[in-house]
């Protein structure tokens, strides 16, 4: 397959770019908004409305520091180190998804601390959306020809501008697939079951790190980085990490008296 010539910018108005990758992160943003409300007006969320806008406001800023921060100093620390001026360079591209998670993280124990509000509450709900986010994402990174996969020789391979002659896994439309919908269907089914608070939000880390495990295989390593340690790329590495922090939260969550036996 050829990679389809698609212009990665929707229009210009001068300088003023709308591009399709930003879009597609737009449309996550409209996702978690209208699901936050929709779950505040059901009552399983505990914010009113200017809370909601606060927190997205709150987790968008930890995600774009944690994002680009984690890329920095973990992906291509040598090269930010001898240019340091490019590290807000981010329309230039890097970021880390485990970054971002790490970010908004840290912006929802801000703003829970502040607002006296339920740290899990507001995760647990934000995770179940959260790959909306993802699946589109990775469909801009399809349209931008970038974050392609590693070279094969299967029929649905696609030559990409700029990662050579040879057809390579389209592994962005993998991700957006399994980190994107499938792991929203889980997530939304997790939700329905009425789990204990941090059940939602560790399953959510230990279900990306699964499917994004194994898609690395796939997808062909930094270029500044190869692979780190064996067969493995920093993605993998960090994904292990989730599972970790995952596990660890689980085995809190459940060990945790229900809401009935804490009323009793």
């Amino acid at each position: 397959m050829i990679f389809p010539q698609i212009d990665p910018v929707i229009f210009s108005l001068g300088p003023i770019q709308l591009r399709w990758y930003s879009l597609m992160y737009v449309f996550g943003l409209i996702a978690t908004y209208y699901y936050f409300r929709r779950s505040s007006k059901l009552g399983s969320l505990k914010l009113n409305d200017a809370q909601i806008e606060n927190v997205m406001l709150y987790s968008l800023i930890g995600m774009i520091l944690g994002a680009r921060l984690t890329y920095v100093f973990v992906y291509n620390f040598s090269h930010y180190i001898e240019n340091p001026m490019e590290i807000i360079a981010t329309w230039k591209g890097g970021l880390s998804f485990h970054g971002a998670i790490i970010g908004i993280g840290i912006a929802v124990i801000i703003f829970s601390r502040k607002f006296e509000k339920s740290f899990f509450n507001i995760m647990d709900h934000m995770v179940t959306i959260a790959p909306v986010g993802l699946g589109f994402g990775r469909i801009g990174n399809f349209i931008n020809g970038e974050l392609w996969g590693r070279v094969t020789d299967a029929p649905i391979g696609v030559i990409f501008p700029d990662g050579g002659p040879l057809p390579r896994h389209p592994s962005q439309l993998y991700e957006s697939l399994f980190e994107g919908w499938i792991l929203l269907g889980i997530m939304l089914i997790i939700r329905k079951s009425n789990p204990k608070p941090g059940v939602s939000s560790a399953l959510f880390l230990i279900f990306y790190a699964t499917f994004r495990f194994f898609i690395e295989f796939f997808r062909e390593p930094d270029s500044q980085l190869g692979t780190v340690l064996g067969p493995f790329s920093m993605g993998q590495l960090l994904c292990a990490i989730m599972w970790v922090i995952g596990g660890a939260i689980l085995a809190w969550s459940l060990n945790q008296p229900s809401a009935e036996r804490r009323a009793s």
